[in-house]
């Protein structure tokens, strides 16, 4: 959790109660010391099948993990549902994330977490077809945008929270984009490891993507019984959240 000090921006006092978080990436180990608590996980197969069981959906390579604990560090009291679709490297195909971001639909999560995207333009019709189903079931995808110009998808699809990375901007805040760029930017560094220097740490885009799902928790609690998409997103983007380290 942030240190109570720090300036936690227009949100302070929120801590995501209530909100139904989807991360898909490369599932969590629950008993990491960073992990408040997993709500419940499957490992998402490329034909749509799922396997609930918590081996199946347990995190071998520790970058889901990480972006669990970005967004629990900043919203502890989430509901976090983990989908895995990472095994032993960073890479899967556009029916498994389709499969998954509708199983989140599906399953009534709030946010979405995409730390990951598509580099395919081939796939942009496609994924914005699918953040336009989440949006139609009040469901918000936050998703990386870009990396160094290079667009992701659906972080770039319209509809979407696109993040991209300010290596500036403190670790607990975020600031909004330009037109036609990201909508959003925050820091690309996760939680700090003690004893590790940050640049040794995971960092990137995907990091600054778990900030912001952190961030929109708040939100979404702030707003209580007028939160949707639109209302968090506007939220978000109307107010520049600034934050020590």
């Amino acid at each position: 959790m942030a240190d109570a000090e720090e300036d936690l921006g227009p949100f302070a006092g929120a801590t995501g109660r209530g909100v139904r978080i989807g991360v898909i990436d490369s599932g969590a180990h629950p008993d990491h010391p960073h992990i408040v608590r997993i709500a419940g996980g499957l490992d998402m197969a490329p034909d749509g099948t799922a396997d609930h069981t918590p081996a199946a959906w347990a995190d071998r390579m520790g970058h889901g993990t990480a972006v669990v604990a970005a967004i629990q560090e900043k919203a502890p009291e989430t509901e976090v549902f983990v989908i895995k679709v990472f095994h032993t490297a960073l890479r899967t195909n556009a029916a498994t994330l389709l499969h998954a971001i509708d199983w989140c639909v599906t399953n009534g999560m709030d946010l979405i977490n995409l730390s990951l995207g598509s580099t395919n333009p081939a796939h942009a019709e496609i994924f914005a077809r699918a953040a336009d189903h989440a949006l139609s079931a009040k469901a918000l995808i936050v998703a990386a945008h870009d990396v160094e110009g290079t667009a992701f998808y659906p972080g770039a699809s319209p509809g979407v929270l696109g993040v991209g990375v300010d290596w500036d901007c403190p670790r607990h805040g975020c600031r909004p984009g330009g037109s036609g760029g990201a909508a959003v930017f925050a820091s690309g560094y996760p939680r700090p490891i003690p004893g590790v220097p940050q640049r040794r740490n995971l960092h990137g885009v995907s990091f600054a993507t778990a900030n912001v799902t952190g961030l929109a928790a708040r939100a979404w609690e702030s707003l209580a019984g007028a939160a949707d998409p639109a209302t968090v997103r506007a939220a978000l983007l109307a107010s520049t959240v600034s934050g020590r380290g």
